[in-house]
Protein backbone atom coordinates (compact mmCIF):
# COMPACT_ATOMS: atom_id res chain seq x y z
CA UNK A 1 0.00 0.00 0.00
CA UNK A 2 1.67 3.31 -1.28
CA UNK A 3 0.32 6.51 0.41
CA UNK A 4 -0.78 6.96 4.08
CA UNK A 5 -2.94 10.35 3.44
CA UNK A 6 -6.57 9.49 4.46
CA UNK A 7 -7.79 7.14 1.52
CA UNK A 8 -4.65 4.92 2.12
CA UNK A 9 -4.82 4.58 6.14
CA UNK A 10 -8.62 3.31 4.95
CA UNK A 11 -7.83 1.23 2.49
CA UNK A 12 -4.75 -0.11 5.11
CA UNK A 13 -6.93 -0.26 8.05
CA UNK A 14 -9.93 -1.92 6.19
CA UNK A 15 -7.73 -4.86 4.72
CA UNK A 16 -6.36 -5.70 8.16
CA UNK A 17 -9.47 -5.91 9.72
CA UNK A 18 -10.27 -8.86 7.36
CA UNK A 19 -7.23 -10.68 7.65
CA UNK A 20 -4.99 -9.01 4.98
CA UNK A 21 -0.71 -8.81 5.81
CA UNK A 22 -0.43 -4.90 4.74
CA UNK A 23 2.49 -3.11 4.40
CA UNK A 24 2.06 1.23 4.46
CA UNK A 25 4.60 2.83 2.54
CA UNK A 26 4.99 6.89 2.56
CA UNK A 27 7.49 9.53 4.01
CA UNK A 28 4.92 11.16 5.81
CA UNK A 29 4.74 8.35 8.37
CA UNK A 30 7.98 9.84 9.94
CA UNK A 31 7.33 13.26 9.20
CA UNK A 32 3.79 13.94 8.71
CA UNK A 33 1.66 15.40 6.02
CA UNK A 34 3.45 17.94 3.34
CA UNK A 35 1.88 21.01 2.05
CA UNK A 36 1.43 18.58 -1.41
CA UNK A 37 -0.93 16.23 0.14
CA UNK A 38 -4.42 16.79 -0.57
CA UNK A 39 -5.48 15.29 3.55
CA UNK A 40 -3.95 18.51 4.74
CA UNK A 41 -6.85 20.82 3.20
CA UNK A 42 -9.67 18.66 4.61
CA UNK A 43 -11.80 20.08 6.32
CA UNK A 44 -13.60 16.85 6.94
CA UNK A 45 -17.27 17.66 5.51
CA UNK A 46 -19.02 14.41 4.25
CA UNK A 47 -21.46 15.91 1.38
CA UNK A 48 -23.46 12.39 0.44
CA UNK A 49 -27.39 13.33 1.05
CA UNK A 50 -27.07 17.06 -0.34
CA UNK A 51 -25.49 15.65 -3.72
CA UNK A 52 -27.18 17.11 -6.30
CA UNK A 53 -27.19 14.10 -8.49
CA UNK A 54 -29.29 10.69 -7.30
CA UNK A 55 -27.69 8.27 -9.28
CA UNK A 56 -24.77 6.77 -10.97
CA UNK A 57 -21.27 6.07 -9.58
CA UNK A 58 -20.88 9.64 -7.64
CA UNK A 59 -24.05 8.52 -5.95
CA UNK A 60 -23.87 5.70 -4.50
CA UNK A 61 -20.07 5.71 -3.57
CA UNK A 62 -21.10 8.89 -1.32
CA UNK A 63 -23.89 7.19 0.58
CA UNK A 64 -21.77 3.97 0.71
CA UNK A 65 -18.83 6.06 2.44
CA UNK A 66 -21.80 8.15 4.72
CA UNK A 67 -22.95 4.53 5.90
CA UNK A 68 -19.24 3.38 6.80
CA UNK A 69 -17.74 5.78 8.15
CA UNK A 70 -20.92 5.71 10.71
CA UNK A 71 -20.06 2.22 11.17
CA UNK A 72 -16.09 2.61 11.15
CA UNK A 73 -16.70 5.58 14.27
CA UNK A 74 -18.88 3.28 15.91
CA UNK A 75 -16.32 0.43 15.79
CA UNK A 76 -13.19 2.83 16.45
CA UNK A 77 -15.05 3.88 19.84
CA UNK A 78 -15.57 0.64 21.24
CA UNK A 79 -11.75 0.58 21.06
CA UNK A 80 -11.06 3.73 22.45
CA UNK A 81 -10.47 5.82 19.34
CA UNK A 82 -13.02 9.22 19.47
CA UNK A 83 -12.97 11.08 16.40
CA UNK A 84 -15.05 14.21 16.84
CA UNK A 85 -18.38 14.13 14.85
CA UNK A 86 -20.48 17.00 13.79
CA UNK A 87 -23.96 16.19 12.45
CA UNK A 88 -25.88 18.30 10.26
CA UNK A 89 -24.75 20.53 7.04
CA UNK A 90 -26.74 23.79 6.31
CA UNK A 91 -26.20 24.37 2.71
CA UNK A 92 -26.94 27.99 1.85
CA UNK A 93 -28.72 28.84 -1.32
CA UNK A 94 -26.89 32.34 -2.62
CA UNK A 95 -29.61 33.19 -5.45
CA UNK A 96 -32.68 32.55 -6.50
CA UNK A 97 -31.72 30.37 -8.95
CA UNK A 98 -29.97 28.20 -6.33
CA UNK A 99 -33.06 28.46 -3.73
CA UNK A 100 -35.24 26.58 -6.69
CA UNK A 101 -32.64 24.19 -7.21
CA UNK A 102 -32.96 23.00 -3.46
CA UNK A 103 -36.63 22.95 -3.42
CA UNK A 104 -36.39 20.59 -6.38
CA UNK A 105 -33.75 17.95 -4.00
CA UNK A 106 -35.82 18.63 -0.92
CA UNK A 107 -38.83 16.91 -2.45
CA UNK A 108 -36.19 13.66 -4.55
CA UNK A 109 -35.11 13.02 -1.47
CA UNK A 110 -38.03 13.17 0.88
CA UNK A 111 -39.80 11.19 -1.54
CA UNK A 112 -36.26 8.67 -1.05
CA UNK A 113 -37.43 8.77 2.44
CA UNK A 114 -34.10 10.75 3.34
CA UNK A 115 -34.39 13.54 6.34
CA UNK A 116 -33.20 16.76 4.20
CA UNK A 117 -35.52 20.06 4.87
CA UNK A 118 -35.45 23.44 3.68
CA UNK A 119 -34.86 26.47 6.13
CA UNK A 120 -36.83 29.77 4.96
CA UNK A 121 -34.65 33.55 5.15
CA UNK A 122 -36.47 33.79 8.25
CA UNK A 123 -35.63 30.80 9.88
CA UNK A 124 -32.08 31.51 9.01
CA UNK A 125 -32.69 35.00 10.27
CA UNK A 126 -32.95 33.58 13.40
CA UNK A 127 -29.93 31.76 13.85
CA UNK A 128 -27.00 32.71 15.95
CA UNK A 129 -24.29 34.16 14.68
CA UNK A 130 -26.08 36.08 11.66
CA UNK A 131 -25.56 33.73 8.40
CA UNK A 132 -25.20 35.63 4.78
CA UNK A 133 -27.43 38.06 4.71
CA UNK A 134 -27.95 37.43 0.47
CA UNK A 135 -29.21 33.75 1.34
CA UNK A 136 -32.16 32.86 -0.32
CA UNK A 137 -32.62 30.11 2.28
CA UNK A 138 -30.97 27.12 2.53
CA UNK A 139 -31.01 23.02 2.45
CA UNK A 140 -30.55 21.17 5.96
CA UNK A 141 -29.41 17.35 6.03
CA UNK A 142 -29.06 15.98 9.34
CA UNK A 143 -27.28 12.86 8.47
CA UNK A 144 -24.57 14.34 6.32
CA UNK A 145 -22.23 16.72 8.89
CA UNK A 146 -18.01 16.83 9.18
CA UNK A 147 -15.59 14.51 10.84
CA UNK A 148 -12.13 15.85 12.18
CA UNK A 149 -9.60 14.31 9.69
CA UNK A 150 -6.31 14.11 11.36
CA UNK A 151 -8.02 12.25 14.83
CA UNK A 152 -9.65 9.81 12.08
CA UNK A 153 -6.37 9.05 10.58
CA UNK A 154 -4.39 8.80 13.66
CA UNK A 155 -7.22 6.05 14.61
CA UNK A 156 -7.01 4.30 11.61
CA UNK A 157 -3.25 4.26 11.60
CA UNK A 158 -2.82 3.01 15.30
CA UNK A 159 -5.65 0.54 15.34
CA UNK A 160 -4.31 -0.66 12.24
CA UNK A 161 -1.06 -1.37 13.83
CA UNK A 162 -2.96 -2.75 16.79
CA UNK A 163 -4.29 -5.04 14.02
CA UNK A 164 -0.54 -6.39 12.09
CA UNK A 165 -0.17 -3.37 9.80
CA UNK A 166 3.31 -2.57 9.32
CA UNK A 167 4.72 0.52 8.29
CA UNK A 168 7.45 2.11 6.35
CA UNK A 169 8.26 5.45 6.31
CA UNK A 170 10.29 5.92 3.13
CA UNK A 171 10.03 7.25 -0.54
CA UNK A 172 8.69 4.99 -3.38
CA UNK A 173 11.62 5.10 -5.89
CA UNK A 174 10.51 2.46 -8.41
CA UNK A 175 7.86 0.08 -9.02
CA UNK A 176 8.91 -3.28 -11.18
CA UNK A 177 6.75 -6.48 -12.28
CA UNK A 178 8.58 -9.26 -10.38
CA UNK A 179 8.06 -12.90 -10.76
CA UNK A 180 4.37 -14.32 -11.10
CA UNK A 181 4.70 -16.58 -7.84
CA UNK A 182 2.59 -15.83 -4.60
CA UNK A 183 4.52 -12.94 -3.22
CA UNK A 184 6.71 -11.84 -5.92
CA UNK A 185 4.45 -9.94 -8.51
CA UNK A 186 5.47 -6.59 -7.89
CA UNK A 187 8.72 -5.27 -6.53
CA UNK A 188 8.82 -2.08 -4.57
CA UNK A 189 12.22 0.03 -4.37
CA UNK A 190 12.34 2.23 -1.71
CA UNK A 191 14.82 5.05 -0.13
CA UNK A 192 14.58 1.75 2.72
CA UNK A 193 15.58 -1.53 0.27
CA UNK A 194 13.53 -3.65 -1.99
CA UNK A 195 10.05 -5.22 -0.59
CA UNK A 196 7.94 -7.76 -2.75
CA UNK A 197 3.47 -8.09 -3.23
CA UNK A 198 1.58 -9.97 -4.45
CA UNK A 199 -0.93 -6.88 -4.83
CA UNK A 200 -0.03 -3.44 -4.98
CA UNK A 201 -2.30 -0.49 -4.19
CA UNK A 202 -1.48 3.12 -5.13
CA UNK A 203 -2.98 5.95 -3.32
CA UNK A 204 0.02 8.27 -3.82
CA UNK A 205 -2.12 11.42 -4.67
CA UNK A 206 -0.02 13.29 -7.33
CA UNK A 207 2.61 11.50 -6.85
CA UNK A 208 1.03 8.30 -8.30
CA UNK A 209 1.25 9.52 -12.15
CA UNK A 210 5.08 9.23 -12.00
CA UNK A 211 5.22 5.67 -10.21
CA UNK A 212 2.86 4.35 -12.91
CA UNK A 213 4.06 5.70 -15.87
CA UNK A 214 7.31 3.24 -16.27
CA UNK A 215 5.17 0.61 -15.97
CA UNK A 216 3.13 2.22 -19.26
CA UNK A 217 0.23 3.39 -16.81
CA UNK A 218 -0.23 7.12 -18.27
CA UNK A 219 -3.17 8.40 -15.40
CA UNK A 220 -2.47 12.13 -15.50
CA UNK A 221 -3.28 14.17 -12.12
CA UNK A 222 -3.53 18.14 -11.69
CA UNK A 223 -2.82 19.83 -8.54
CA UNK A 224 -5.54 21.81 -6.87
CA UNK A 225 -4.42 24.16 -4.29
CA UNK A 226 -6.76 24.87 -1.37
CA UNK A 227 -6.47 27.19 1.65
CA UNK A 228 -8.05 27.09 4.91
CA UNK A 229 -8.38 29.70 7.91
CA UNK A 230 -9.13 28.69 11.64
CA UNK A 231 -10.93 31.81 13.41
CA UNK A 232 -11.13 33.27 16.37
CA UNK A 233 -14.41 34.32 16.61
CA UNK A 234 -15.67 37.86 18.39
CA UNK A 235 -16.30 37.60 22.21
CA UNK A 236 -19.91 36.00 22.57
CA UNK A 237 -19.87 34.29 18.98
CA UNK A 238 -20.77 30.87 19.36
CA UNK A 239 -21.09 28.77 15.94
CA UNK A 240 -21.43 26.00 17.95
CA UNK A 241 -25.11 27.11 17.81
CA UNK A 242 -25.34 26.29 14.34
CA UNK A 243 -27.72 22.94 13.35
CA UNK A 244 -24.69 22.03 11.99
CA UNK A 245 -21.52 22.95 9.35
CA UNK A 246 -22.32 25.40 6.85
CA UNK A 247 -22.10 26.03 3.33
CA UNK A 248 -21.72 29.10 1.22
CA UNK A 249 -21.01 29.18 -2.27
CA UNK A 250 -18.41 26.29 -2.19
CA UNK A 251 -16.83 27.89 1.00
CA UNK A 252 -17.59 25.98 4.17
CA UNK A 253 -17.68 27.24 7.39
CA UNK A 254 -16.98 24.82 10.38
CA UNK A 255 -17.63 25.15 14.41
CA UNK A 256 -15.03 24.39 16.13
CA UNK A 257 -15.02 24.49 20.25
CA UNK A 258 -13.69 27.54 22.03
CA UNK A 259 -15.82 29.80 19.89
CA UNK A 260 -13.21 29.56 17.15
CA UNK A 261 -14.45 28.46 13.29
CA UNK A 262 -12.92 26.73 10.03
CA UNK A 263 -13.29 28.54 7.13
CA UNK A 264 -12.13 26.83 3.37
CA UNK A 265 -11.04 26.22 1.32
CA UNK A 266 -10.20 27.57 -1.77
CA UNK A 267 -10.33 26.05 -5.33
CA UNK A 268 -6.77 27.06 -6.75
CA UNK A 269 -5.69 25.29 -10.00
CA UNK A 270 -2.65 24.48 -11.33
CA UNK A 271 -0.45 26.78 -8.86
CA UNK A 272 1.58 25.51 -5.49
CA UNK A 273 1.54 28.46 -3.56
CA UNK A 274 -1.62 29.86 -2.75
CA UNK A 275 -2.87 33.35 -3.77
CA UNK A 276 -3.70 36.24 -1.12
CA UNK A 277 -6.47 37.34 -3.06
CA UNK A 278 -8.13 34.23 -3.30
CA UNK A 279 -7.61 33.72 0.36
CA UNK A 280 -8.85 37.52 1.48
CA UNK A 281 -12.13 36.48 -1.30
CA UNK A 282 -12.29 33.39 0.62
CA UNK A 283 -11.81 34.96 4.35
CA UNK A 284 -14.91 37.44 3.28
CA UNK A 285 -17.16 35.26 1.80
CA UNK A 286 -16.87 36.73 -1.84
CA UNK A 287 -18.18 40.37 -0.36
CA UNK A 288 -21.15 38.42 1.54
CA UNK A 289 -19.28 38.03 5.13
CA UNK A 290 -21.28 39.27 8.20
CA UNK A 291 -19.64 41.58 10.49
CA UNK A 292 -18.66 39.48 13.06
CA UNK A 293 -16.67 37.06 10.64
CA UNK A 294 -14.87 39.94 9.62
CA UNK A 295 -13.78 40.73 13.03
CA UNK A 296 -12.79 37.36 13.88
CA UNK A 297 -9.28 36.90 14.28
CA UNK A 298 -7.37 34.38 12.16
CA UNK A 299 -5.20 31.50 14.20
CA UNK A 300 -3.92 29.35 11.80
CA UNK A 301 -3.43 29.59 7.98
CA UNK A 302 -3.17 26.08 5.99
CA UNK A 303 -2.92 24.67 2.66
CA UNK A 304 -3.13 21.11 0.83
CA UNK A 305 -2.93 20.17 -2.60
CA UNK A 306 -5.79 17.93 -4.24
CA UNK A 307 -4.96 15.75 -7.14
CA UNK A 308 -7.61 16.52 -9.95
CA UNK A 309 -7.78 13.47 -12.17
CA UNK A 310 -7.23 14.95 -16.28
CA UNK A 311 -10.13 14.04 -18.07
CA UNK A 312 -11.59 11.29 -16.01
CA UNK A 313 -14.12 11.33 -13.55
CA UNK A 314 -12.60 11.28 -9.87
CA UNK A 315 -11.51 9.24 -8.43
CA UNK A 316 -9.80 7.01 -9.70
CA UNK A 317 -10.86 3.31 -8.93
CA UNK A 318 -9.09 1.10 -11.32
CA UNK A 319 -7.66 -2.61 -11.51
CA UNK A 320 -4.72 -1.33 -14.03
CA UNK A 321 -3.45 -5.10 -14.40
CA UNK A 322 -2.95 -7.96 -12.00
CA UNK A 323 -2.07 -7.19 -9.09
CA UNK A 324 -2.02 -3.29 -9.59
CA UNK A 325 -4.62 -0.95 -8.13
CA UNK A 326 -5.04 2.67 -8.28
CA UNK A 327 -6.79 4.82 -5.33
CA UNK A 328 -6.57 8.15 -6.81
CA UNK A 329 -7.45 11.49 -7.68
CA UNK A 330 -10.23 12.02 -5.52
CA UNK A 331 -10.26 15.72 -5.51
CA UNK A 332 -12.13 17.35 -2.87
CA UNK A 333 -13.45 14.41 -1.62
CA UNK A 334 -11.23 12.03 -0.11
CA UNK A 335 -12.08 12.27 3.57
CA UNK A 336 -15.74 12.00 2.32
CA UNK A 337 -15.18 8.65 0.07
CA UNK A 338 -12.36 6.97 1.64
CA UNK A 339 -14.41 4.24 3.33
CA UNK A 340 -15.97 3.50 -0.04
CA UNK A 341 -12.61 3.30 -1.76
CA UNK A 342 -11.46 0.91 0.76
CA UNK A 343 -14.63 -0.92 0.62
CA UNK A 344 -13.96 -1.47 -3.17
CA UNK A 345 -10.09 -2.49 -2.80
CA UNK A 346 -11.21 -5.21 -0.57
CA UNK A 347 -13.53 -6.49 -3.42
CA UNK A 348 -10.74 -6.62 -5.75
CA UNK A 349 -8.70 -8.31 -3.62
CA UNK A 350 -11.12 -10.74 -2.28
CA UNK A 351 -12.72 -11.19 -5.91
CA UNK A 352 -12.11 -14.74 -7.84
CA UNK A 353 -9.73 -14.65 -10.53
CA UNK A 354 -9.06 -16.91 -13.57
Amino acid sequence: MIGAGVVGLSVAWLLCQHGHRVQLIDPALARGQSIDAGSSAALGLLMAQVFRRSSGRGWRLRQQSLALWQQWREQLAQRGYQIPWRAGLLQLACNEQDWQAQTRLAEQRQQQGLPLRLLSQAELQALSPALPAEAAGALFSANDGQLDPQPAMQALLHDGQRHGLRTEAAAVLQLERGSKDADGRWMIHTEAGTCSSHWLVIAAGLASPALLEPLGHTRPQSPVLGQALELQLPAGCNAESWPGSVSWDGINLVPRPGGRLWLGATVEPGVTQGSPEALAQMRHLSGAAPDWLREATALRHWQGLRARPDERPAPLLELLEPGLLLTSGHYRNGVLLAPATAAWVLEQLESPRP
